[in-house]
């Protein structure tokens, strides 16, 4: 019986991989590192695996310039300037926000007790400050989620102690929706109840109406997997891509819908060519043809749009996506994997496999 148990993982190993690592039509298949067969990353201008940045999901040079001395110097100041002196309108606030709450989570990951000092230090000597409250919320997040299991104690106690920061932060800073929009994944661990919910995304939705970050956070709550259904996800991203303004990204959210509702193996090779899925693809690639070259959630999008484009085997496009983002590496899809640089990496060989194998080539990238 064990045999059995074992043929049948096998097989459903090879069927889930299959389309990945061999394309009928094409045979195109990944060459081992070094080979000469290989391609070169650096042929295309691409960031090596060892090299990407897995803090940003794209560039932001005056927030790695403050992570730099704030983790050198383990001095807070530089941080709170900058949030100071980001605006509360738009998303960069958020992903700065996110951006110091995840490198003070990492740093106590690598140096248990000693690590994150300048945060800790950042809330006693200055907690007024509403940007360190922010931080300190989304911080007390990422550790819940990343340290305990949702059915825990100490999950829940941490979530709600960050759920009291929440309120704190948005004392300190009125008219400022990232307080709130942290609160939305307390809001998901706790299992707030729906008219709880409700009330919280109306005071993100008069805060902020069209902000992408808030919608993606909210749409967890909605999936099938938390406290709500595929049919009330998918409902939520199109209304909302329906009512986007010219050059919003909000088009792309039925793109994360169908990311959220990925089933755990898929068997069926023309899965990722379904009407569904591809007019979820295509509202994404106009969504990022329509934006603002320097919208800050751009880069959510092109990564998200990689992962279904190389499934979809839709190599080009994919490629074009990768030049447009690579070097970092901190967003979805590849923050689900406890590798990220290791995940997009291998979309990204696949992608260029598939690109070169239908003669594609850095000159043709480039031109």
């Amino acid at each position: 019986m064990e045999i059995l148990w074992f043929l049948i993982a096998v097989l459903l190993l090879g069927a889930a991989l299959g389309p990945f690592l061999l394309r009928r039509r094409g045979g195109i298949r990944l060459a081992a590192p070094g080979s000469p067969d290989a391609a070169d990353p650096e042929d295309y201008g691409f960031v090596r695996q060892e090299a990407l940045d897995v803090r940003l999901p794209g560039p932001d040079q005056d927030l790695l310039d403050v992570l730099d001395v704030v983790q050198r110097t383990q001095d807070w100041r530089a941080a709170s300037q900058l949030l100071a002196g980001t605006p509360k309108e738009g998303e960069v606030r958020w992903q700065r926000v996110q951006s110091f709450a995840g490198a003070a989570s990492l740093e106590l990951a690598q140096r248990p007790g000693e690590g994150g000092r300048w945060l800790r230090d950042w809330r006693s000597e200055s907690p007024k400050d509403a940007g360190g409250a922010e931080v300190h919320a989304e911080f007390l997040v990422q550790q819940a989620w990343r340290s305990s299991s949702s059915d825990k104690d100490d999950f829940r106690i941490i979530l709600e102690e960050a759920k009291e920061l929440c309120g704190q932060a948005a004392l300190l800073a009125p008219g400022d929706p990232v307080p709130y929009i942290v609160e939305l994944s307390v809001a998901r661990g706790l299992g707030y109840s729906r008219a709880e919910f409700d009330q919280l995304w109306a005071k993100v939705i008069d805060r902020a109406p069209t902000h992408l970050g808030a919608h993606l956070v909210a749409l967890h709550y909605l999936s099938e997997k938390w406290h709500g259904s595929r049919a009330e996800a998918d409902t939520f991203a199109t209304h909302a891509a329906s009512r986007a303004p010219q050059g919003s990204l909000l088009a792309a959210l039925p793109l994360f819908s169908v990311y959220d509702h990925l089933p755990d193996v898929i068997l069926v090779n023309s899965f990722y060519r379904s009407a569904v899925l591809t007019r979820a693809v295509e509202g994404a690639l106009f969504a990022v043809h329509a934006a603002r070259p320097d919208d800050p959630m751009l880069a959510h999008v092109r990564h998200m749009l990689i992962l279904f484009l190389v499934r979809s085997e839709r190599w080009a496009e994919a490629v074009q996506q990768i030049a447009a983002v690579d070097g970092y590496v901190g967003a979805l899809p590849w923050t689900h994997n406890p590798d990220p640089a290791a995940d997009y990496t291998l979309h990204r060989n696949l992608a260029v496999a598939g690109y070169e194998a239908n003669g594609g080539s850095p000159a043709t990238l480039r031109g």
